[in-house]
C-alpha cells in the first residue's frame, strides 16, 4: 500500500517533487529529523551552491546515439553512476523503506547501500539485494570487528563502508526544536504531530508496529538489538577513540571491498589509500556534522589525485542529473544520492522509488548527450568553469 498512485506519480518530474509531497505526508519531527542539518543548516546550504557555481562547456555535432550511462564499481557491472545512500531509521519514515529501496534498486541495477542505523535486519536486506553494501559505526575492539564483519559477510554483502566522520553525535538543533530524540522519547507534543498525520500514522507507523513490533537497531552489533527507546542506542554516533589502526583491522579482517566514507581531506585520502581501502566517499555527511565544512566538490579533485587506483564515490546535496556529471566531470567514479529517495519511500513505497531512479537516468541521459558524451569515462573530458559568489 502507498500513498500516491501510479498515475500521479507520473507527474513527479524531478526529486525534489517528491520532498514537497513528503512534507506533507511527514509527521514535522520525522520529516525535519530528514531533512535537517547540523547547527544553523549552512552546509545544507553550500552543498547546493557549490553545486551550482560549476558550468560545464558542452561540446556540438558529436554521434551521441550511443550513450550509456553504465559503470563498473568493485568488478561489479551497473546501470548508471549512481546508486541509494545508507539512511538509518529509514523505516519509521517510510514503510519497509530499507527493503523497498534495495529491491528498487535491485531490479534497476544500481547499487544501495545499508546504514548500521536502520531498523530492518542485514539478514533481511541480504534477501532483498544479494550483493549489496552494508555502512557501519564500528566499536574499536577487533573480537566486536570480527564478530560483525562475518554477520555482514554471511548476509552476502560484498562492501563493506565505514562511516568514519561521525566520531561525536552532532549538535542538530532541529531535532530538539521538533521533539525528535534518540533515544526516542514519547511526548504529547510529538503524539499531536503524528495524529495530524494521519496518512503517515497507518500506512507506516501502525503498520510498522504490526510487523516489527517495537523497533529496533538491528545493525549496530553483531548480536545486540537495542529498541529506538533503549539508552543504548547512543552508539550509533560512533565511537570517539576509533582510529585508524582500528580501519586497519578492519581491512585485515573483511575479505570484500573496503570504502572509507566522509573524508575531505585530500591527506585521509592518501592514508586510506595506504592502509589497502579499495574506495573512499567524499562526503560531509550531507550536511549533518560539521556544519562549516567544506562542500565535497570544493576538494573532490584533490582528493581524486590522492586516490591513485581507488574508487571515488561523492556524496551530499546531489539532486539532479546535472549534479552527477558534474561530480563525474570532477573525477568520481560514481554519486551517491539520499534523502530523495527516501521521500520517494515514504510516499510512493517501492513504485515511488523505481520512478525516481527513472526520472535521474532520464535526466542524466538527456545532459550527457547535449554536453556531446557517449560515456561517463568520457565526462572527465568535459570542460569546467568554476563561478564564484563573491561571499566568504
Amino acid at each position: 500500500m502507498t500513498g500516491i498512485s501510479i498515475k500521479s506519480l507520473k507527474q513527479v518530474l524531478n526529486l525534489d517533487d517528491f520532498e514537497m509531497l513528503a512534507r506533507r505526508h511527514l509527521p514535522k519531527a520525522i520529516y525535519g529529523y530528514v531533512q535537517g542539518g547540523a547547527d544553523d543548516g549552512t552546509c545544507l546550504i553550500h552543498n547546493r551552491d557549490a553545486l551550482a557555481h560549476i558550468r560545464l562547456v558542452p561540446r556540438v555535432l558529436r554521434d551521441v546515439s550511443a550513450c550509456t550511462q553504465g559503470v563498473t564499481l568493485f568488478g561489479q557491472h551497473y546501470a548508471s553512476p549512481f546508486m541509494i545512500a545508507p539512511m538509518g531509521a529509514s523505516a519509521i519514515v517510510g514503510h519497509d523503506a530499507d527493503n523497498a529501496m534495495a529491491k528498487a534498486a535491485r531490479v534497476a541495477n544500481i547499487p544501495y547501500i545499508l546504514s548500521a542505523n536502520a531498523i530492518t535486519p542485514i539478514e533481511e536486506i541480504g534477501r532483498s539485494y544479494p550483493g549489496s553494501w552494508f555502512a557501519g559505526y564500528q566499536k574499536p575492539d577487533e573480537n566486536n570487528i570480527d564478530r560483525m564483519l562475518k554477520r555482514v559477510a554471511d548476509a552476502g554483502f560484498t562492501a563493506y563502508f565505514l562511516t568514519a566522520d561521525v566520531a561525536v553525535g552532532s549538535n542538530r538543533e532541529n531535532n530538539m526544536r521538533n521533539g525528535y530524540t534518540m533515544p526516542f522519547r514519547p511526548t504529547t507534543r510529538l503524539a499531536l504531530d503524528m495524529a495530524r498525520h494521519p496518512s503517515w500514522l497507518y500506512r507506516t507507523g501502525w503498520r510498522t508496529l504490526l510487523q516489527r513490533g517495537v523497533p529496533k537497531i538491528s545493525n549496530i552489533d553483531p548480536v545486540q538489538r537495542p529498541s529506538i527507546f533503549s539508552r543504548e542506542i547512543t552508539a550509533v554516533t560512533g565511537y570517539a577513540s576509533f582510529s585508524w589502526k582500528h580501519a586497519e583491522m578492519i581491512r585485515r579482517l573483511w575479505k570484500g571491498a573496503f570504502i572509507i566514507k566522509g573524508i575531505l581531506s585530500p591527506e585521509d585520502a592518501r592514508l586510506a589509500r595506504e592502509i589497502g581501502a579499495e574506495g573512499v566517499v567524499v562526503s560531509n555527511h550531507g550536511g549533518r556534522q560539521l556544519d562549516c565544512a567544506v562542500s565535497p566538490v570544493e576538494v573532490l579533485e584533490a582528493v581524486k589525485a590522492q586516490s591513485n587506483d581507488m574508487t571515488v564515490l561523492v556524496d551530499s546535496g546531489f539532486r539532479r542529473g546535472t549534479d552527477i556529471v558534474k561530480g563525474l566531470a570532477l573525477g568520481a567514479d560514481a554519486v551517491i544520492i539520499g534523502r530523495p529517495f527516501l521521500y520517494a519511500a515514504a510516499v510512493g513505497g517501492q513504485a515511488g522509488i523505481k520512478h525516481a531512479i527513472r526520472v535521474l537516468q532520464r535526466e542524466l541521459h538527456i545532459d550527457m548527450s547535449l554536453l556531446g558524451v557517449n560515456s561517463c569515462r568520457a565526462l572527465r573530458e568535459v570542460e569546467r568553469m568554476q563561478r564564484h559568489s563573491g561571499t566568504a
